[in-house]
């Protein structure tokens, strides 16, 4: 019984700090794929969306990493163990993370370059397609 109370009380919290999130600024830092990180910046949670953040991404990616996206299309941003929904605001995005500061997030960061989606797998069209039975029958 306990527990669907803390689950109440953890909801009713989501949800006072999304109207209160109309003029929360939070601090976003960006993990890349080598430990680096972008940022930290600040943005208003409620108003910022998780594409705007991919854009803010793609402009300030480092000029000396190998690999680098070209479009936001190509950035993946995860917080929290979760893939951000382009449409998402960072407010909708955030998980409660109990005595963690409310007002820092680190997103990670992962390039998968459009090319590379659509780019057929060659080595699947060189397996044969013959199927070979190995049996004895005595």
């Amino acid at each position: 019984m306990a527990e669907k109370e803390g689950a109440k009380v953890g909801a009713e919290e989501m949800e006072e700090r999304e109207r209160e999130g109309e003029a929360e600024e939070v601090e976003v830092k960006f993990r890349l794929f080598d430990g680096s990180d972008i940022g930290p910046i600040r943005c208003n949670a409620a108003a910022t969306t998780v594409a705007a953040l991919k854009d803010r991404v793609v402009a300030e990616w480092p000029k000396d990493k190998s690999v680098t996206p070209k479009t936001a299309n190509d950035v993946k941003l995860i917080s929290g163990g979760k893939i951000l929904e382009n449409d998402k605001s960072v407010a909708q995005c955030r998980a409660p993370f109990g005595d963690l500061p409310s007002n820092a997030i680190t997103m990670h960061v992962v390039v998968q370059p459009s090319s590379a989606k659509s780019k057929p797998d060659k080595k699947a069209n060189k397996l044969p397609k013959t199927t070979r039975c190995s049996c004895t029958i005595l």
